[in-house]
């Protein structure tokens, strides 16, 4: 029944842009997606590893820049642009991770901050590379065999093409023995360690390959705005993610990935609501943390353990 459900999923994104006319919810969905594999990325770290890192927007920056250099720079295409947008937010998470990893977790959550905030005053003040306030503009459609992605639609598909991959990928490595020996570090990272375990490499592994998703998420995102500039690294981005794990449970890989594709659509939903949109949105958030702490997956798990113990009785 899952599979099903899961394929009936799949079914209906691959086929949405085919039911709607619309610019604008094709634009919203893209966003959703996007935002969800970032959000998946984020709880790789937070949720399993146990480890608050803001460097995550960092990376998202760090990727949109460096697949637009790519193409507008140096001479490359979308394709290699994105190569790039994994590999060199990768390079640089192992580059801080590896010293700052050694600290305690407040530390490593300073450390973190520092650096999502050094990203951006880096994007805004290197003139010479990131062309500064005026950001890199012009961004051109990617192009495959000779068939240019020019439509929103058209993007759509490479979105949802790459959310399939990428989410695949993060599913399969929180299941499997990698996975788990994350989830036990976040647990009790000294017992790990007595057991034989050197926790770092796999806290660095999360840490890499959370940079890498964050990082093509936000080259593909870069390329569907047309341009990329120092807003780009807003903590409104940061925040989104973050809101995202906490609302879905953190640890929990489809409780993040469903609240990612409705927490996002929810600021659009209240439109209607104009200058209190965003006031709505907030207390719709502190309702739903004060209700489900443990995010809307350790609530359903908690029905689930109390309708089991009503059962036995």
């Amino acid at each position: 029944m899952r599979l099903a459900a899961l394929l009936v999923a799949i079914a209906a994104f691959a086929v949405f842009p085919l039911l709607t006319g619309s610019n604008y919810f094709i634009g919203v969905t893209i966003s959703g997606l996007i935002y969800t594999i970032a959000a998946a990325a984020l709880n790789l770290v937070y949720g399993y590893a146990g480890l608050l890192s803001f460097a995550q927007l960092g990376f998202w920056g760090i990727g949109g820049y460096a697949a637009a250099l790519t193409v507008m720079r140096f001479g490359g295409n979308f394709w290699e642009g994105l190569v790039f947008a994994g590999l060199v937010p990768a390079a640089v998470a192992i580059l801080i991770g590896l010293p700052t990893l050694r600290t305690k977790r407040h530390a490593f959550v300073i450390v973190t901050l520092s650096f999502a905030l050094l990203s951006a005053l880096v994007a805004r003040d290197w003139v010479s590379l990131t062309n500064g306030p005026l950001g890199i503009p012009g961004l051109p459609p990617p192009t495959a065999f000779g068939f240019a992605f020019r439509t929103p639609t058209h993007f759509y598909y490479i979105t949802f093409v790459y959310g399939l991959l990428a989410l695949g990928f993060l599913y399969l490595l929180g299941g499997s023995r990698i996975g788990q020996i994350m989830k036990a570090i976040k647990q009790n990272e000294l017992l790990l360690q007595s057991q034989g375990v050197s926790p770092l490499p796999y806290k660095l592994a999360a840490f890499a390959v959370s940079a890498a998703v964050t990082g093509i998420a936000g080259g593909i995102f870069v390329f569907y705005l047309k341009i990329v500039d120092p807003t780009f690294l807003d903590f409104y981005y940061m925040q989104t993610f973050l809101i995202v794990v906490i609302i879905g449970g953190a640890g929990s890989f489809w409780g993040v990935v469903g609240i990612g594709l409705v927490m996002v659509a929810l600021p659009e939903a209240l439109r209607f609501s104009g200058d209190l949109r965003m006031v709505i949105y907030g207390a719709i958030l502190v309702v739903a943390m004060l209700v489900m702490p443990g995010g809307v997956a350790g609530w359903l798990n908690d029905r689930r353990i109390a309708a089991l113990r009503a059962s036995l009785k």
